[in-house]
């Protein structure tokens, strides 16, 4: 915790409790249905809820806006973010119900009113959406494909498109994209484990 509290100072009290409450409910979780590597749960700020926010370092989602999270696993990045973007509202894809169910535990414990879970596969899924985030789902050329239908331009929103967490070489991944951006974390994090992590925009 002392890590978010390091690189996010101005989070509410009842932002940081949401935060606090987080590693007890994914352990108990964790421990009926494994959702995160065991060996990751030492790290488990570092590795999953820091990494996270670190989408939060790059973009202000806009107030109102929808943003459907893709592969959301356990609930990363979208859990965190949600808590981050309280006035943003959340909806967290996944394919697998035993994760799902996780999320929707994980949602009701802490309290969040901006978050919705779906258990679908991206390409079954009708919605239209502001922003997406994805952590890692698959190469980005296949990722776009199977998704670019849930997102909808609307010129409410600015910086709309996708956000997705990768690390390594995306050089090859990225010669599709005409228009991309891509952040290096180590910009925003001392710790060696966001030394290879990037963040990439691509926009609508």
């Amino acid at each position: 915790m002392d890590q978010i509290k390091n690189y996010f100072p101005h989070l509410s009290d009842s932002q940081l409790e949401a935060f606090e409450q987080m590693k007890p409910l994914y352990e108990y979780w964790n421990a009926r249905i494994n959702v995160i590597s065991r060996k990751d749960m030492d790290a488990f700020y570092l590795h999953h809820v820091l990494h996270a926010l670190s989408i939060a370092k790059c973009v202000r989602f806009s107030k109102g806006a929808k943003l459907i999270d893709i592969g959301s696993g356990g609930g990363f990045p979208g859990i965190p973010l949600a808590i981050m973007f309280p006035d943003v509202q959340f909806f967290m894809l996944d394919s697998i119900r035993k994760k799902t169910k996780v999320i929707s535990e994980v949602k009701q414990a802490i309290g969040l009113e901006n978050v919705e879970v779906i258990h679908a596969r991206s390409e079954d899924h009708k919605g239209s959406y502001h922003y997406m985030t994805a952590r890692a789902v698959t190469r980005l050329p296949e990722f776009v494909g199977m998704t670019r239908h849930l997102l909808k331009k609307h010129s409410k929103f600015q910086h709309q498109g996708f956000y997705y967490l990768k690390g390594g070489d995306l050089q090859e991944e990225l010669k599709p994209f005409r228009k991309h951006k891509v952040w290096e974390l180590s910009t925003f994090f001392q710790e060696t484990f966001f030394e290879t992590k990037k963040l990439v925009f691509l926009p609508l």
